[in-house]
């Protein structure tokens, strides 16, 4: 994967501002998705999906975790994120799709938390990133 310089800086400031509160705001992504894209929920029809619910923090935590792998490996995210994506495409058989969504609302959620730190060329940096770490789980490693 290449990411430009400006975009790696702009994405590692932003990790460490977020600090340990990633999985907060995945969380939140997570269940801005689930309201507003109801379809998303067919994957986790097993976990209570009610806003604040300990398992939605969990699974936000899970994605959380992801991204900061991916943010430390951003050469070589296909093989980084293997597992996962044996996990979601052979065993889940999640519809990639989903990803994106995920993104969409990770973006709004960031935007939301820091509108005075989240510009157009941070916005650009960050949609970069989940587009290649989207594309990384549907990608073999190699």
């Amino acid at each position: 994967m290449v990411l430009a310089a400006a975009d790696r800086a702009a994405l590692r400031a932003l990790w460490k501002k977020l600090g340990g509160n990633v999985g907060v705001y995945t969380t939140e992504a997570l269940e801005r998705m689930f309201l507003s894209f109801p379809s998303t929920t067919t994957y986790f029809l097993h976990l209570d999906l009610s806003p604040g619910s300990a398992q939605v923090k969990a699974h936000g935590q899970k994605v959380a975790d992801a991204l900061t792998l991916a943010m430390d490996h951003l050469d070589d995210l296909p093989c980084t994120l293997s597992a996962l994506r044996r996990l979601h495409a052979h065993e889940l058989r999640v519809d990639p799709t989903s990803f994106q969504l995920l993104g969409h609302c990770l973006l709004v959620t960031l935007a939301r938390h820091f509108p005075g730190d989240f510009s157009a060329a941070l916005q650009a940096s960050l949609d970069r990133f989940l587009s290649h770490v989207i594309s990384a789980l549907a990608a073999d490693c190699g």
